[in-house]
């Protein structure tokens, strides 16, 4: 058995029937030019004929009830692993709109997986207009991660668009790196020994993880400082209590395009995201009448996984942002956005890669007891919303010749945050998937046109036009400056 640790196990302790744990990926394939009337058909029969089901995908809990998830999360390995459940075949009405599409990936989300089995499934859908395809995977957060998941999905693709007969997901096993640990490591013995230098890991970073917390202890009463604290944000209309229902929106941008913004408000890619998101929740609100006073916050995840390392489990940390809500100006928005992020990072950066964990665990423990005591959306929220932004490949991908268009994140959602963005970029775009609560949220998919109008606005307050450009061209050769990311 291979026990879990000690984040991997709170998305098990706090999953219930309206906020499943599991986090999903839909990618959009168009089929190749010559592909017959039998592609699909025969590609899922090739993936159902590999019975070599590789770690994590090989994985169920060792203890499915909810005492045992509890108290004793441990992984075994599935002998009998069925993949005609796993791996199901589902078609649009022809031809299937990304509309279509988007609901029907809203109702798969919404179900709940099945803790006697591997903690997964995998959706091949047919049909979608425009001659493509798409592949819906979810998977527990418990075993996997925001960049976990999207190495695990890119080792099964390939830059050449004339490999065939490639293996299915479930079947391409992760490169071992240097100090990966093992199924082996399960034992009594491996068990005392990580416990007790867990013991002094913590007892030599206590005093860093004190200055830490102390340090958003006293932003809170100094939020003038800039150092966003939870439980800062307001109570608003994405922090009650969500049901299990689902709803899923997409947006698609040009990388460049961003980056040529975050450059020229001398910010980050991240800045813009936020920006993005908090110009579109204001307008969102204030429609609903229902802005607050003091500006929304964001919690982000942080990747603190080596790049080499290919295992997968929750390796995160979070930093909370304030998205600057209550200013109606943009581009002073923009500003204490870029102030907040950046006061954000300089204390998240104080602590030692060692430290992250166990931060990570005190900034999440009032969150996490939240749901687990039935608290979530019925008390101030510890942040408004969660934003994440992803790398992915920057290289065009194929499965089988079929091209990869695009890949969206479909995320996790729960009490006292009805909302979750999460950006992934794929081969020179920024993909968003929008993750709501069906009830809570019923015009969510506003949200999704607001960000792309958030952006013209931008664009055109921080960018010259074109003429203006040539102009000052003409006048003085241009500096060269370092590239913001």
């Amino acid at each position: 058995m291979k026990r879990l640790g000690t984040l991997d196990a709170s998305w098990l302790a706090v999953e219930s029937e309206d906020t499943p744990m599991h986090v999903g990926n839909l990618q959009i394939f168009s089929l190749p030019e010559d592909a017959p009337e039998t592609f699909l058909r025969d590609m899922l029969a090739r993936m159902k004929a590999d019975a070599d089901v590789a770690p994590p995908w090989c994985y169920k809990l060792a203890f499915s009830g909810f005492l045992g998830r509890l108290v004793a999360p441990s992984w075994k390995v599935d002998k009998k692993l069925d993949l005609d459940y796993h791996v199901r075949h589902s078609a649009l009405p022809r031809p299937g709109s990304e509309r279509e599409l988007g609901i029907l990936v809203s109702r798969l989300h919404s179900n709940p997986l099945d803790f006697s089995r591997p903690l997964w499934e995998c959706h091949i859908i047919e049909g979608l207009e425009n001659n493509r395809f798409a592949l819906y995977t979810k998977m527990h957060h418990s075993m996997i991660d925001g960049i976990s998941g999207v190495r695990l999905m890119q080792r099964v693709l390939s830059e050449d668009p004339g490999e065939i007969n490639m293996l299915p997901p479930w079947s391409v096993r992760p490169e071992r790196t240097r100090g990966s640990k093992t199924d082996s490591e399960a034992s009594i013995s491996a068990a005392l020994s990580q416990a007790m230098e867990a013991l002094r890991i913590q007892a030599d970073m206590a005093p860093r993880l004190w200055n830490a917390m102390n340090r958003l202890i006293q932003s809170a009463r100094h939020p003038e400082e800039g150092l966003t604290a939870p439980f800062a944000g307001p109570v608003s209309a994405l922090n009650h209590r969500v049901t299990g229902q689902r709803r899923f929106a997409t947006q698609h941008y040009q990388l460049e395009r961003i980056k040529q913004v975050a450059q020229a408000s001398n910010g980050s890619l991240n800045d813009i995201v936020l920006y993005l998101c908090g110009t579109a929740l204001r307008r969102f609100l204030v429609e609903q009448d229902g802005l607050p006073d003091t500006p929304l916050t964001a919690g982000i995840p942080v990747n603190i996984r080596p790049s080499d390392d290919q295992g997968t489990g929750t390796q995160i940390s979070f930093m909370i942002a304030s998205l600057a809500t209550d200013e109606a100006d943009p581009l002073k928005r923009l500003k204490s956005i870029k102030h907040s992020t950046r006061r954000a990072k300089q204390h998240l950066q104080k602590l030692p890669r060692k430290a992250l964990t166990q931060y990570t665990m005190l900034l999440m423990s009032p969150y996490i007891l939240q749901l687990m005591s039935g608290l979530g959306g019925r008390m101030r929220p510890v942040f408004n919303v969660t934003i994440s932004n992803v790398p992915g490949p920057g290289e065009t991908l194929y499965y089988e010749g079929a091209r990869l268009e695009a890949m969206y994140p479909v995320s996790l959602i729960a009490h006292g945050g009805a909302l979750n963005i999460t950006c992934l970029s794929y081969a020179g775009s920024l993909n968003f998937g929008f993750t709501g609560c069906r009830d809570t949220l019923p015009s969510m998919q506003k949200l999704a046109v607001y960000t792309g109008e958030a952006l013209d606005e931008l664009e055109s307050l921080v960018s010259p036009p074109p003429n203006q450009t040539k102009t000052n061209a003409r006048k003085a050769p241009r500096k060269k400056t370092a590239e913001k990311s």
